[in-house]
C-alpha cells in the first residue's frame, strides 16, 4: 500500500471515528499532496509524498515558534498536534549518533575538505536521510565538521 493510499484510508477512518481535528489535519495533508501533483502534472511516489510531509512539518515548526513569540500558546498546541499526525507518516527518525556517523562517512567518501564542499556532502546524504532526519540539523553538523577540518 502506498503512502497516499494509507492517508486516504486514514481519512475515511477519521470520518468514521468522528475525529474532527485528525480529519482536518489529514485533509490538509491530502490537499498539499494533490496541489503538488496538479502543479507538476505528475503522480507522486512515496519519496515525493515524504518530501511534502517534511515541508508541512517544517512549516508547522516555524509557525509554533511564531505563535510562542506572539503569546498564542493555544495555536502552538494545535500546530504541535498537526505535526504529530504528519510525523506518523514519516520513516523512523535517526538518532544524533547515527546522523553523525553518516555525515562522517559522507565527508570521507566525497573527500570534502572545506565548507565549499558542503554541496557534495549534502548530495550524498540527502537520499539516505530523506524523511529520516531534519536536514537543517544535518547541514549544521556538516558545517561544524567541515569548518573544524
Amino acid at each position: 500500500m502506498s503512502l497516499k493510499e494509507k492517508i486516504k484510508d486514514d481519512i475515511k477512518q477519521a470520518m468514521r471515528d468522528k475525529n474532527e481535528s485528525r480529519l482536518g489535519t489529514l485533509r490538509m495533508l491530502s490537499a498539499a499532496i494533490q496541489r503538488r501533483e496538479v502543479d507538476e502534472r505528475i503522480q507522486l511516489d512515496d519519496t515525493q509524498v515524504i518530501a511534502v510531509i517534511e515541508k508541512l512539518v517544517k512549516q508547522g515548526r516555524e509557525s509554533i515558534e511564531q505563535y510562542v513569540k506572539g503569546g498564542r500558546q493555544e495555536l502552538a498546541d494545535k500546530e504541535s498536534g498537526e505535526i504529530a499526525v504528519f510525523q506518523a507518516y514519516l520513516p523512523q527518525q535517526l538518532s544524533e549518533a547515527e546522523i553523525d556517523k553518516l555525515v562522517a562517512e559522507a565527508i570521507a567518501t566525497t573527500g570534502a575538505g572545506s565548507i565549499k564542499d558542503m554541496g557534495k556532502v549534502m548530495g550524498v546524504l540527502k537520499p539516505k536521510l530523506q524523511g529520516r532526519a531534519d536536514m537543517g540539523l544535518v547541514g549544521s553538523k556538516i558545517k561544524a565538521k567541515l569548518g573544524a577540518a
